[in-house]
């Protein structure tokens, strides 16, 4: 099975805004994103999922012509108490626990990233125990990482090493035993 995994086109928040569930704009610079993700992708999907998010569903109604699928579980990191707020304003002491240990520290009123992990990797496993042979996936950083992780059996404390930038896209290539075969970086910017 070949899964793109694409994530959204920039959104239009302020530097320094944490934003992971809260829906938000996208930039003026969207269209010729989506230009540039179409010359990465194939013609057609076996199927194609979204986050709910309007800045991976409106990129998704325009990669795609397919029935798309949204699923909540694609959704980023809940930041709870911390959405939308500047990071610079959020209590240092709370901040740096969470910096320290965000993979079992939740964010007040939110998650942490073993939530996120979870979420996706039962999607992960749905979508791997059926028949599809290329999949589109429209979704977050934190998902990517996530969906990456665990099919590549990386500790979560490493998920952000994987780069993922606006507007990539991450193909992988998982044989029927749920095995990896291959990863590649697409449109990297």
């Amino acid at each position: 099975m070949e899964v793109y995994l694409i994530r959204h086109t920039t959104p239009k928040v302020g530097k320094g805004i944490c934003y992971g569930q809260s829906d938000v704009p996208l930039t003026e610079s969207f269209m010729t994103e989506v230009e540039q993700l179409k010359k990465h992708l194939p013609v057609k999907f076996d199927a194609i999922y979204t986050s709910p998010l309007s800045r991976c569903k409106a990129l998704t109604q325009l990669l795609v012509s397919e029935k798309i699928n949204e699923d909540k579980r694609l959704m980023e990191m809940n930041f709870g108490d911390w959405e939308m707020r500047n990071w610079d304003d959020i209590e240092q002491g709370i901040l740096n626990n969470w910096m320290r240990d965000f993979v079992n520290v939740r964010v007040p009123n939110g998650e942490n990233f073993i939530d996120l992990y979870s979420r996706i990797g039962a999607f992960a496993d749905e979508l791997t125990s059926n028949s599809h042979k290329t999949v589109a996936i429209v979704t977050h950083a934190g998902a990517i990482r996530s969906f990456v992780a665990k099919v590549l059996e990386i500790p979560l404390k490493n998920a952000f090493k994987i780069p993922v930038a606006y507007s990539s896209i991450t193909k992988l290539t998982i044989s029927g035993d749920n095995c990896y075969s291959n990863i590649e970086f697409l449109n990297k910017v």
